[in-house]
């Protein structure tokens, strides 16, 4: 079957989460494509989070753990991710990390979320979990 192609509006655009262009990064996830590991997962995620694409995250979201909502905080803008490190997420994985940095604007005011998120492989695709609880 043929690549879906994006729109060509957004086909050179650049990805929100720095991994290239959004046709060859993003695009194929949020257009129903499932991510092939949690790194492609959490990138998809924090792309849909910088374009406010609520119904994407929610279903990118494990049903045990994800909220009624995901309206995002007025004034709040996401501008660069940073992978950190990852572990798991391999084939033959039920499991998988991604440790990140997500830049963020608030009200004009640069800030910074780190995380290290659990990705697990549910219903034969990767979804969030939620985040690694610290030790």
């Amino acid at each position: 079957m043929p690549r879906p192609r994006p729109p060509r509006h957004v086909a050179d655009l650049p990805c929100p989460c720095g991994g290239g262009s959004y046709a060859a990064c993003c695009f194929l996830p949020h257009d129903g494509k499932p991510a092939a590991n949690p790194e492609t997962l959490m990138r998809s995620r924090f792309s849909a989070y910088a374009q406010d694409r609520r119904a994407y995250l929610l279903h990118s979201w494990h049903p045990d753990t994800r909220p009624a909502d995901v309206t995002p905080e007025p004034g709040l803008r996401w501008v660069r991710l940073e992978i950190l490190g990852t572990t798991g997420g391999g084939l033959f994985d039920a499991e998988g990390t991604v440790a990140f940095r997500a830049h963020y604007t608030e009200d004009g005011r640069p800030g910074v979320m780190e995380e290290n998120s659990r990705f697990v492989h549910h219903d034969g695709r990767w979804v969030y979990w939620g985040p690694v609880p610290s030790l």
